[in-house]
C-alpha cells in the first residue's frame, strides 16, 4: 500500500506565504509524476501544479509566478511553495502521485492524500 501525507496548511492573510509538503510512504518501485490539486467548496478539484521525476514543472495559469513546485526524489516528497496568496486560494490542497508497484512493471497507479486545508483571510 502507498500513503501520501500531506502537511504544512492553515490560516494565512492576502500577500502571505505558506509551504505544503507531501511525503510519500509504503511499498513502490517508483514514483513518476508528483502533483498539487485543489478543491474549493463547490467547485471542482483543479490542478495546480505538478513535477515530472526528471524535474519539468507545469502550473495553472491562475498560480503561475506565486507558486513554485518542487520534490526530492531521494526523499519520495513534493512541495509546493505559495506566495502573495490571495483569498481565491482557500481551498483543500491534495497531492498526487503517478507510482509504481512491485509486479506491475511499467504501469502506474494514481494515488492521493487526505488533503490540507489552505485559508486565505483578507
Amino acid at each position: 500500500q502507498v500513503h501520501l501525507v500531506e502537511s504544512g496548511g492553515g490560516l494565512v492573510q492576502v500577500g502571505g506565504s505558506l509551504r505544503l509538503s507531501c511525503a510519500a510512504s509504503g511499498t513502490y518501485t517508483f514514483i513518476k509524476d508528483m502533483a498539487w490539486y485543489r478543491q474549493a467548496p463547490g467547485n471542482e478539484r483543479v490542478l495546480v501544479a505538478s513535477i515530472t521525476d526528471s524535474g519539468k514543472t507545469n502550473y495553472a495559469d491562475s498560480v503561475r509566478g506565486r507558486f513554485t513546485v518542487s520534490r526530492d526524489n531521494a526523499k519520495n516528497t513534493v512541495n509546493l511553495q505559495m506566495s502573495s496568496l490571495k483569498p481565491e486560494d482557500t481551498a483543500v490542497y491534495f497531492c498526487n502521485a503517478d507510482v509504481g508497484l512491485p509486479g506491475s512493471y511499467s504501469r502506474s497507479y494514481d494515488y492521493w492524500g487526505h488533503g490540507t486545508q489552505v485559508t486565505v483571510s483578507s
